[in-house]
């Protein structure tokens, strides 16, 4: 594959992230949500993924209006910071004029009168004062603006791991987990870098703007219409460079976006890469999306670095003509000389704050584009609400029926066609068939990760979608192939499937599924810290603790995808025997490619292409001799 080929897959893979288009919001692509991979919870049939956020903000006064209701709380605080801001902006005003009349009385005397050499110290003294005064205002309301700035940013982040806890299974396997993080860091770091400092060098350089005007034009009018001539000039030139950075600022942060992304998922499938020896390749794609981000970071900091230069040369230009017209007013009209040196002072002091404001246009438009992609997570759908009349169903048995169920991730594509079952408490129901048969799809819609098209999923005969969630999923323990261990202690990572357990129970769970023995082997036993997901693990101890933490949940229905896959054979017994007791009085979904593991199964649900073409217990499918004896005589294989 060449560099252009693997570069257009890339911007395939990651959905146009790495182009300058216009920011898109999240969804799923045609083809539904992908299948399992690094860093993906369980999914059915892959698909495209679908546009992610990132690009030219689309809406800026309305994600401004938005970043500032963030500080609403603190608008006290806010105002005095403003204050601050208007006493040291008086204060620098203040002392630029008074170097008028201490040129004119104490530096450049009237003609045949001697210097005051203790009135000019007195006069330093003020002005001295009257800096000092500004100093200690500035200062003042840098802190102030920090601590605003770090309490939206607090909000902010709050309100965006909130959101994400409320967001449906489908939206993680629909979205790059590293992109997601990108909205966490670098796009939060942009808009605390606005919030602290842009928001006051605004309102500063708009008062200093308007407080200098006024001075220039009680000090000379003829030099004020220098300056005004010139001032179309400047912001013309201003507003040429904020609209072309603008776009490639956002391009910035969804090039930056695609890289995070390729990252986490490298990192997190780097066993597959060396296992594969897919390092080069590796290398030779994060190149291509390194260098994508370099060029439109070259982009995107050359135009907005332009602001600086530009508004330098058109200030010098401005003094210089303003320093040759006040120079002939003082030889022809009698122009004090006090006045020409405070009004060559405000000359400068008039384009300083334009520059600073023009500079912070790519701050500007880099937090607004930062914001955008962090209120696309926040604006994505959530799970639909409870039903009103939904119940938490206490006590709940686990009798479990499928009736006529029709369910397609994407609606124009069906996954189930007419799904029909029925489990009762102490029943194994087993799930065997082809890879995207259906088998996963089914016990998400049990746990209602999706809602059905057609029919109707019940437990203890009441409806699933007239459940509420947090009861539903209380009531069901999920042993995924994929396993994922939190930081913390062996002994909390097992009571997360129930945390009022007791450490007593944590163990029995943990002897249950056989994980015992090799945790007492652990260093500091079941104070052992695990981090990293388990690094310090083997695959097959991981998936023990997996186990455990279902063993500990009272849940009355059990879900098994895949649970005993990355254990040996002789483990693997051991734990059959040890969940065949969990299982006594539990309802049981089974998922097996092993099919030895399902031979106890009170029904096997045989699924091709959605549908369930056999069903019964083990030998009543191996005296069908259909597809399930198939499968198990070797006939065929599962691929």
């Amino acid at each position: 594959m060449t560099t252009a080929e693997r570069e257009k897959s890339l911007k395939q893979r990651y959905g146009n992230r790495m182009a300058s288009a216009p920011g898109r919001g999240f969804g799923p692509g045609p083809g539904g949500p992908p299948g399992r991979g690094p860093g993906r919870g369980p999914g059915g049939p892959g698909g495209p993924r679908g546009p992610r956020g990132g690009g030219k903000p689309k809406n800026s006064k309305a994600t401004i209006m938005r970043l500032l209701s963030y500080v609403e709380q603190d608008k006290y605080k806010l105002i005095i910071a403003y204050l601050c801001v208007l006493a040291s902006t008086l204060a620098t005003l203040a002392g630029s004029y008074m170097l008028r009349p201490l040129i004119n009385t104490y530096i450049v005397p009237s003609e045949g009168s001697a210097g005051d050499i203790a009135g000019l110290a007195g006069g330093l003294a003020v002005l001295l004062c009257v800096y000092l005064i500004g100093v200690a205002a500035n200062y003042l309301q840098s802190r102030i603006m920090l601590t605003i700035a770090q309490g939206a940013l607090l909000k902010i982040r709050t309100d965006l791991f909130k959101k994400m806890q409320d967001l449906p299974i489908k939206f993680y396997d629909t979205n790059a987990h590293g992109d997601l993080m990108s909205r966490y860091t670098n796009d939060v770091d942009t808009i605390g870098m606005m919030l602290s400092n842009t928001l006051i060098q605004l309102f500063s350089g708009v008062l200093s703007i308007i407080g200098t005007f006024a001075l220039m034009l009680y000090t000379n009018v003829y030099l004020t219409i220098v300056t005004v001539v010139m001032i179309p000039i400047i912001m013309r030139a201003a507003g040429f460079v904020a609209m072309r950075s603008g776009k490639y600022f956002g391009a910035q942060q969804a090039a930056l976006g695609a890289m995070n992304g390729y990252i986490e998922e490298t990192i997190t499938g780097q066993k597959v890469v060396k296992v594969f020896c897919h390092e080069e390749i590796a290398e030779e794609e994060f190149n291509i999306l390194n260098k994508d981000l370099r060029n439109k970071q070259i982009k995107a900091q050359f135009i907005g670095g332009l602001m600086g230069p530009l508004m330098n040369g058109l200030s010098q230009v401005n003094y210089a003509l303003t320093a040759c017209v006040g120079g002939l007013l003082c030889v022809l009209k009698g122009f004090d000389v006090g006045g020409l040196t405070v009004f060559l002072n405000f000359s400068r002091q008039f384009s300083r704050p334009i520059n600073e404001i023009s500079m912070q246009v790519s701050t500007v438009f880099s937090a607004l584009a930062g914001a955008e992609r962090v209120f696309a997570v926040m604006d994505a759908e959530p799970e639909l609400p409870d039903a009103e009349d939904a119940v938490s169903m206490e006590g709940m048995k686990g009798h479990v029926a499928l009736e006529h169920v029709t369910f397609g991730y994407n609606p124009e594509k069906v996954i189930l066609k007419d799904i029909s079952l029925y489990a009762k408490p102490g029943q194994k129901i087993a799930f065997v068939g082809s890879t995207g048969a259906g088998k996963t799809t089914i016990t998400n819609l049990i746990n209602r990760f999706y809602d059905i098209q057609e029919g109707s999923i019940t437990i203890d005969g009441v409806d699933i979608r007239h459940i509420k969630r947090d009861e539903l999923r209380k009531n069901i323990a999920m042993v995924l192939q994929d396993t994922h261990l939190f930081t913390g202690t062996v002994m909390e990572n097992i009571r997360y499937g129930r945390l009022d357990a007791t450490d007593e129970e944590v163990i029995e769970a943990a002897k249950t599924a056989s994980a015992h023995s090799f945790i007492m082997r652990l260093p500091k036993g079941y104070d052992t810290v695990l981090e990293s997901d388990g690094a310090n693990l083997s695959q097959g101890q991981r998936q023990l603790l997996n186990i455990a933490r279902a063993a500990v949940s009272k849940a009355p229905i059990l879900i098994l995808d895949e649970a005993t896959s990355s254990v040996d054979t002789r483990t693997e017994k051991h734990i059959e025997r040890g969940m065949d007791r969990i299982m006594a009085d539990r309802t049981t979904f089974v998922i097996a490619h092993r099919l030895s593991t399902v031979r106890n199964a009170n029904a096997i649900m045989v699924l091709e292409q959605g549908q369930i073409i056999e069903r019964g217990d083990h030998d009543d499918l191996l005296r069908q001799k259909g597809r399930y004896y198939e499968l198990y005589t070797g006939v065929i294989e599962l691929d």
